[in-house]
C-alpha cells in the first residue's frame, strides 16, 4: 500500500512539473516593438503663444475642482452633476466594462484548470459477450484536468493582455476627460444663467423707462407739445422692450432647461445665482514648464498614448502568427468499475497532450495583418500628435481670451458710464427743446445695447477662468503609465 501510495504522489508531482515547466517557458520571447513615447509635435516644444505674465495668468499648479471653485451653491451643483448626469455615468461603466474585459484577458496567461466526476453505464447485447461476464458495466472517474493551454513563446497572449490593459487604462483617462468637461459645462451654464437674470433685469428695467417715456409723450401729445411721429416713435420702443423681455426669459428657460440636463436632477432655485458672479473662481493660473509639458497632464492626451501603446502591442500579436503556438492538455485522476473503490490504490490514471501548430499557408492573410498593424500605429501616433497640437491651439486661446478679457470688460465699463450720461443729456435737451426725440431715441438705443454687451463681456471675464482650467487639464494628475515596455526580439 505504502509503494502505490508514492507511486500516486511522485505522478502527480511530474504533472505539476509540467505545468509550471510551461509558466517558465512562457514570456520567452516578445515580438512586440519596444515603445518610445513619440515626441511633440516642433510648435508646442517651444513657449506658448501668448506670454502668461501679460496674461495676468500666475504661475501656479492646478488645484482640484473643490478648491478652484468658490461659489458653495456651484459646488452644490457640479456635485450633484457628477453624481446623476447619465454621459458620465455611462463613462463609469465602461470603464467597469473594460475592467472585467482586461481581467478575462489575462486570465489567458494561466492555464485553466478543472475537476470533473462522471459515471457510465452500459448493458450489452449476449451475442457479445463472453461466457460469465456481465451484460450491465459501470465506470466511475475524477480528474482534474487542464483543458488546451498555449504556452506563450512569442508574446501573443501577453501582447492580447497588453492591449487590453491599455483599452482600460485608456477608459479610465476618458472618464476623467468626460469629468473635466462636465464640469466645465456646468459651471459655465452656471455663470450664463446669473447672466441671463442681469439680462432681464435690464430688460425689464428698460420697459419700465420707456414705459414712463410713452406716457411723458402721450400727455405732452394731447398738450400739443409733442408731434404724432414723436409719439409713435415712443410707442416702438416701448414695444421692443416688450420684445427684449420676453427673448430674455426665453433664453434664461433654456439655459435652465440645459443646466438641468446636465446635472441629470431639478436644480434647486436657491442654488442658481441671480446676478453675474466674478468671484466664483479662483485667479487664473498656469503650472510652470514648456507646453509639451504641461499638456501631458491632460486626461485626453494621456488616453492618445495609451491607445498608442495598444496599437504598439497589436504588432507583437500580429508578429506571433507567423510562429508557431504550442498548447498543452493533460489531466490525472481516478477510474474504477466500482464507485466504492474509485480512490484505491491502484486506479489512477493520467494523460498528456501537447500540440504545435505551424503555420503554413495562409493565403497571405498573416502579412496583411501584421501590415495593418503598422500602418495603425502610425495612424496612432499621428492621433497622438494631433490631439497635443488641438491641446496646444485650445490653450493659448484660452491665454489669448484672458489676456484681453479684463480690458475689454474695462472698456465696456467706461463705455456704459458714457452712454448713460449721453441719454441723460439727450432727455435733457430735449425737455428744453434743444433736439428732437429722435436724438433720445438714439441715445438710448446705444446706451441700452452698452448694458446689454457690458452683461455678455462680464460673462466672458467669468467663463475665461473656467476655460482655461479645463483646457489646462482641470486640475486632474495623471497617473504615471504602466510602462511594461515591449523589446523587440
Amino acid at each position: 500500500m505504502k509503494k502505490k501510495t508514492v507511486y500516486v504522489s511522485r505522478r502527480a508531482f511530474l504533472g505539476l512539473g509540467a505545468v509550471s515547466s510551461a509558466l517558465l517557458l512562457s514570456g520567452c520571447v516578445n515580438l512586440a516593438p519596444a515603445y518610445k513615447q513619440p515626441a511633440a509635435p516642433a510648435e508646442t516644444t517651444g513657449r506658448w503663444a501668448v506670454d502668461s505674465a501679460a496674461a495676468g495668468v500666475k504661475q501656479a499648479e492646478l488645484v482640484v475642482w473643490e478648491q478652484f471653485f468658490l461659489d458653495e451653491r456651484l459646488k452644490k451643483v457640479i456635485r450633484m452633476a457628477l453624481d446623476n448626469n447619465r454621459d458620465l455615468r455611462r463613462a463609469m461603466l465602461e470603464v467597469e466594462r473594460l475592467r472585467a474585459l482586461y481581467r478575462v484577458s489575462r486570465a489567458d496567461l494561466f492555464p485553466s484548470v478543472s475537476a470533473t466526476a462522471s459515471g457510465s453505464h452500459a448493458r450489452s447485447s449476449v451475442d457479445t459477450l463472453t461466457p460469465g461476464a456481465s451484460r450491465i458495466s459501470h465506470v466511475y472517474a475524477a480528474d482534474l484536468a487542464m483543458s488546451s493551454y498555449e504556452i506563450d513563446f512569442f508574446g501573443r497572449i501577453r501582447n492580447l493582455n497588453e492591449q487590453a490593459l491599455q483599452a482600460y487604462l485608456a477608459g479610465e483617462d476618458a472618464h476623467r476627460s468626460a469629468q473635466n468637461t462636465l464640469i466645465a459645462e456646468v459651471a459655465t451654464m452656471w455663470l450664463s444663467i446669473g447672466a441671463d437674470h442681469a439680462a432681464l433685469d435690464l430688460a425689464n428695467t428698460t420697459l419700465r423707462s420707456q414705459q414712463q417715456t410713452y406716457a411723458l409723450m402721450e400727455k405732452s401729445y394731447q398738450s400739443g407739445t409733442a408731434n404724432k411721429l414723436e409719439l409713435s416713435q415712443s410707442q416702438q420702443t416701448v414695444a421692443s422692450a416688450k420684445a427684449s423681455v420676453q427673448v430674455a426669459q426665453n433664453s434664461l428657460t433654456q439655459d435652465e432647461n440645459a443646466l438641468r440636463l446636465l446635472v441629470g436632477a431639478e436644480v434647486p432655485q436657491e442654488l442658481l445665482p441671480r446676478q453675474i458672479s466674478l468671484k466664483a473662481t479662483l485667479p487664473a493660473s498656469l503650472p510652470a514648464g514648456l507646453p509639451s509639458e504641461v499638456l501631458l497632464r491632460r486626461p485626453d492626451i494621456a488616453e492618445a498614448e495609451r491607445n498608442l501603446r495598444s496599437a504598439n502591442a497589436s504588432i507583437g500579436v500580429a508578429r506571433a502568427a507567423f510562429f508557431p503556438r504550442v498548447a498543452l492538455t493533460g489531466s490525472i485522476g481516478t477510474a474504477s468499475t466500482d464507485l466504492s473503490d474509485l480512490f484505491s490504490g491502484g486506479r489512477g490514471t493520467w494523460s498528456f497532450a501537447p500540440t504545435v501548430s505551424l503555420p503554413i499557408f495562409q493565403g497571405g492573410a498573416n502579412v496583411a495583418n501584421l501590415e495593418a498593424a503598422k500602418v495603425y500605429q502610425k495612424e496612432m501616433v499621428a492621433a497622438y500628435e494631433k490631439a497635443i497640437q488641438s491641446a496646444f491651439r485650445e490653450v493659448n486661446d484660452a491665454l489669448s481670451t484672458e489676456s484681453t478679457v479684463t480690458k475689454r470688460l474695462e472698456a465696456q465699463d467706461e463705455l456704459v458710464k458714457a452712454s448713460e450720461t449721453a441719454y441723460d443729456l439727450a432727455m435733457t435737451r430735449y425737455k428744453r427743446g434743444v433736439d428732437d426725440f429722435l436724438s433720445v431715441l438714439d441715445a438710448q438705443r446705444t446706451m441700452v445695447a452698452a448694458q446689454q454687451t457690458q452683461i455678455q463681456t462680464q460673462l466672458s471675464r467669468a467663463a475665461s477662468l473656467v476655460t482655461l482650467y479645463k483646457v489646462l487639464g482641470g486640475g486632474q494628475e495623471i497617473e504615471v503609465p504602466v510602462r511594461g515596455d515591449n523589446k523587440a526580439s
